[in-house]
C-alpha cells in the first residue's frame, strides 16, 4: 500500500533534496503566516468588539513608524531569501555538466521516444546509470509536451519547432514514473512510462543485451549520404554550401552581418528553414527538409556533425 500510495515522491536525484528544502521552506512561512493573521484576527475581533450599544469608538491611533518597518522589513526579507534560493537552485538544476551523457527525446502523441547515445531505442521506458549526469536533448513532432519525472525533480516542457533541454544525475537505484505533465490531447492521461535507474554494470549489462543497428553518429553518415548532402557541404574550393567539418561549437558570420553559435538549435533550423539565417558568402539554395525527415533523424544528423572533426591546416 505504501508503494501505491506515497503523499511525497522519492528522493532520488541530486537535486531533489534541494528542491524539496526550498518547497518545504516555501510551505512553512505560508502557514506560519496564515495562522498568524486568522489568530491576529479572531484576537482583535474578540477584544475590540462592541460590548454595548451604546459604547462610542475609541480615539484612534496615528499608527506606530518602527512596527510598520518591522512588519514590511520581515516579509520583504523572507522574499528576498526565497528569491536567491530560488534562483541558485535554478541555475544548479539546467546548469548542464561537462562530460553529461546525452539522450535524445522525441514525444509525440501519446508516447516517448528515446534514444541512448550508444544507439538503443526505448518507447516510453529509460534505462540510466546512477551517480552519472544525464543530458536530455528534447524536441516534440505535433503539440507542446512535459518531460517529468517527480522522483528526480524535474520537470520541462517539449516544444514543437525547437529544441529544450532537461539535466539530471540519478543516486538510487530503482523503476521511477515518467509523466507528460502538460495537456496534450484525449490521451494525455496515457503518456506514462519508467525511467529505470542502475547500477553501472547492470546498466553495462543492459546496453549489452539490447540489440543496436547503428549509432547515431552512423546513422546521421547514412542520412548525410542518402540526402545527398556531401554534394554541397564538402571542403573542396567553389562548394555551394559551408563546410561542417569541426563547426560546432563555433561561430559563423551570417549574410546579416551578425554571428551565431553553432549549436543543436542553429542546425535543426538549417535543416527545416535553411533561408532564414543564411551564411555569408553562400546563395539560398537549399531546399527545406520540413516535414521529410522526422525529429529522431534530425538527432541523427546533428550527432553526425558534431562528431565531423575539423580539417583546419590538413594536407
Amino acid at each position: 500500500m505504501k508503494n501505491q500510495f506515497q503523499l511525497h515522491p522519492e528522493i532520488a536525484s541530486t537535486v531533489a533534496l534541494d528542491v524539496d528544502l526550498l518547497y518545504f521552506f516555501v510551505v512553512a512561512v505560508s502557514v506560519f503566516f496564515m495562522a498568524l493573521i486568522c489568530v491576529l484576527i479572531f484576537v482583535f475581533a474578540m477584544k475590540y468588539r462592541r460590548r454595548t450599544e451604546d459604547q462610542q469608538a475609541e480615539s484612534q491611533s496615528h499608527g506606530n513608524l518602527l512596527l510598520e518597518i518591522v512588519w514590511s522589513a520581515i516579509p520583504l526579507g523572507l522574499m528576498l531569501i526565497m528569491f536567491v534560493w530560488g534562483v541558485y537552485l535554478f541555475f544548479k538544476v539546467y546548469q548542464i555538466p561537462n562530460g553529461a551523457m546525452e539522450y535524445y527525446v522525441v514525444g509525440k502523441q501519446w508516447m516517448w521516444h528515446i534514444q541512448h547515445p550508444t544507439g538503443q531505442r526505448e518507447i516510453n521506458e529509460m534505462h540510466v546509470p546512477i551517480n552519472t549526469p544525464v543530458k536530455l536533448t528534447m524536441a516534440s513532432e505535433d503539440v507542446i509536451h512535459s518531460f517529468y519525472v517527480p522522483a528526480f525533480r524535474v520537470k520541462n516542457d517539449v516544444i514543437p519547432g525547437r529544441y529544450t533541454s532537461l539535466t539530471f544525475e540519478a543516486t538510487k537505484p530503482g523503476k521511477y514514473h515518467l509523466f507528460c505533465a502538460e495537456y496534450c490531447g484525449t490521451e494525455h492521461s496515457l503518456m506514462i512510462g519508467s525511467v529505470y535507474a542502475m547500477e553501472q554494470e547492470d546498466y553495462q549489462n543492459w546496453l549489452g543485451g539490447g540489440l543496436v543497428d547503428e549509432s547515431p553518429e552512423e546513422a546521421g553518415a547514412r542520412l548525410f549520404s542518402q540526402l545527398n548532402c556531401i554534394t554541397c557541404h564538402s571542403d573542396q574550393a567553389g562548394a555551394r554550401g559551408p563546410s561542417l567539418n569541426g563547426k560546432f561549437g563555433t561561430e559563423e558570420v551570417l549574410k546579416s552581418g551578425e554571428r551565431i553559435l553553432i549549436d543543436e538549435a542553429y542546425i535543426r533550423e538549417s535543416i527545416v528553414n535553411p533561408r532564414i539565417r543564411l551564411v555569408a558568402g553562400y546563395p539560398a539554395i537549399m531546399p527545406t527538409y520540413q516535414g521529410q525527415i522526422t525529429e529522431t533523424n534530425i538527432f541523427n544528423l546533428i550527432s553526425y556533425i558534431k562528431s565531423l572533426p575539423s580539417t583546419e591546416g590538413a594536407q
